[in-house]
């Protein structure tokens, strides 16, 4: 690969007038320009953008770390902050910490040698990694999505989880329901531990219990969702609705039904708090709460954007978005007897 030393030789010129040439940062007389362009051409020479952005002292690059790329949700949040931080002039890297505490420490690591400007992260524990602060002390600039911990300097953009759990706990209530189960996130993190704690308060409520035989960990995840509902539901004593904590593990849910056996809604009600595309295309359609997530990313993007460019160091920002009861056909009053 031809280097900028190259094309000052074939030129017959300094580097500093080809640098002069290639970033148009100070005048060149006509002929001594179409000598560079004409070198530059012949030898395929390509300036470094990396190089060139690190004398400028920035990257406009702006990561995002999603705690499962295999969850659809994942999948819209990544391509909605792509295009939001385009309308800012960023570019987005992409890393996916799978849940793992150990590879979300390594990938902010790496992107601290990218030199990014700012960080959208879905955190996988409850609190923040040491690796997210530079070396010097100054902690990049960062927006936690979906997911918070109590740092009062950190910006966050979630939904009201604990309110999502109880919309769809009251749903099943009102359908005559009181043996609820549930296929419940890791409670280690704010969104599996409000939403458990959103059903318990609206079935107490109601002069309600959880029975924690009817509570199976799913983890966020489709197959451990699947298989936890095979394991509750293949009891003789079962609930007669559940509510499933996220969309994926819905998908998972939906299938150990059926691989049972059993009808949804006639055996058995399911709610869930999620929207994710798979979701909308399961039959019966699935009763769920719902929450915007373009909105919720370009807020998150434009809070990020504002600590970039201002240098923002008071305390933290959270925006809160509610949820919305969609009704499917996943859910059907208690029969009598």
């Amino acid at each position: 690969m031809a280097t900028i030393r190259d094309v000052a030789r074939a030129a017959g010129v300094s580097v500093a007038t080809v640098s002069a040439v290639v970033n148009d940062s100070a005048y060149v007389s006509p002929a001594l320009r179409a000598r560079v362009l004409d070198a530059v051409r012949e030898l395929g020479f390509a300036p470094s953008q990396v190089a060139r952005n690190l004398r400028r002292g920035r990257s406009d690059l702006v990561a995002i770390v999603v705690a499962d790329l295999a969850n659809p949700f994942y999948g819209r949040v990544v391509c909605a902050a792509e295009a939001a931080v385009a309308g800012w002039g960023y570019s987005l890297v992409v890393c996916n910490s799978d849940e793992n505490p150990d590879a979300e420490k390594r990938i902010l690591a790496r992107l601290r040698m990218l030199h990014c400007e700012g960080l959208i992260l879905v955190p996988v524990s409850n609190a923040l990694p040491a690796a997210a602060r530079e070396t010097e002390g100054r902690r990049t600039p960062m927006v936690l999505f979906g997911r918070a911990f109590d740092d009062n300097r950190l910006d966050a953009v979630t939904i009201d989880n604990f309110a999502a759990a109880q919309q769809a706990t009251n749903y099943l209530i009102d359908l005559g329901h009181s043996r609820i189960g549930a296929i419940n996130g890791p409670l280690h993190v704010s969104t599996g531990r409000a939403r458990m704690e959103g059903m318990q308060a609206a079935l107490a409520a109601k002069g309600l219990a959880l029975d924690s035989r009817f509570v199976r960990p799913g983890e966020f995840r489709e197959d451990v969702a699947y298989s936890a509902a095979r394991s509750l539901l293949g009891q003789p004593d079962r609930p007669t609705a559940l509510y499933v904590a996220n969309g994926l593990m819905a998908l998972g849910v939906m299938r150990a039904i059926s691989d049972l056996g059993l009808r949804c809604p006639e055996d058995l009600s399911v709610a869930s708090t999620d929207n994710i595309p798979g979701v909308r295309g399961l039959k019966p359609v699935l009763t769920r709460t719902e929450h915007p997530i373009v909105d919720m990313v370009n807020e998150a993007v434009r809070l990020l954007v504002d600590r970039i460019k201002n240098a923002r160091d008071e305390e933290g920002r959270t925006v809160v978005f509610p949820s919305s009861l969609v009704v499917g056909d996943s859910c059907a009053p208690l029969k009598a007897g």
